[in-house]
């Protein structure tokens, strides 16, 4: 069953013509470049909360918007009913609102912001970039596919992805063609690197045993090196 838990939330913003909702994590000098990070469809939960955290501790300004409400599960079938519930452009709409409260943001030092996100989150990452155009530098997708035919021609980050050799919900040729569809309509680089791994294989609370320790510490070092060529 669902959990409601707003625990996590800390801010709030104005987003698609109403409150939105998210965490906020800041590095230990005060300020830095800014980060969004986006939920996988499990919710806003304590993985994300870490992975703010640990991203702050790297020196960046960090906001997770909260996509459910406050609403979290660790159970499959309610996941993706909470997320196949939820609709893509509104969606999009309220991470576009946290854009405009991070940039805006007193801590922020970069004028433009890196986006990274996990499975839904990660499909979220590519729409957002796409359409926010030259507010968003770096686009970091893990393990995630855009299900319609989203136009990126308006996507101007560069695009580091990471992927799973054994993810059987979004095969290695498949994400390649997506790759591939982003350059072509971009004309940005847009680089998927793979892992011996399955799906979701960076999150260490994944309820369905997929987390890769060798595959996730790789994924972060890079994600890493990415995000400090491109936002500082």
């Amino acid at each position: 069953m669902p959990v409601t838990d707003n625990s996590a939330q800390n801010v709030t913003f104005a987003s698609n013509g109403r409150q939105g909702h998210g965490y906020l994590s800041l590095p230990p000098a005060g300020t830095g470049p800014g980060l969004i990070v986006i939920q996988e469809w499990w919710g806003l939960t304590s993985h994300i909360i870490g992975v703010c955290d640990r991203f702050a501790a790297e020196g960046y300004v960090v906001l997770a918007p909260d996509l459910y409400g406050g609403v979290t599960t660790h159970d499959a079938a309610e996941a993706k009913r909470m997320a196949q519930e939820l609709p893509v452009d509104g969606a999009v709409s309220d991470l576009a609102g946290a854009v405009d409260y991070l940039l805006d943001h007193e801590a922020v030092t970069s004028e433009r912001l890196g986006v990274v996100g996990f499975c839904m989150g990660a499909g979220f990452v590519l729409t957002l970039a796409a359409r926010e155009g030259e507010r968003i530098a770096a686009a970091v997708p893990f393990y995630g596919f855009v299900n319609d035919e989203r136009d990126f021609s308006g996507l101007q980050a560069e695009v580091l992805g990471h992927y799973g050799e054994l993810d059987r919900s979004i095969p290695p040729d498949t994400a390649r063609a997506l790759a591939d569809r982003i350059h072509a309509e971009s004309g940005r680089p847009a680089a998927f690197l793979f892992y011996p791994a399955g799906h979701a294989f960076f999150n260490d609370e994944d309820p369905q045993g997929n987390y890769n320790e060798e595959a996730a510490r790789t994924a972060w070092v890079r994600t890493l090196e990415f995000l400090r060529t491109r936002l500082g």
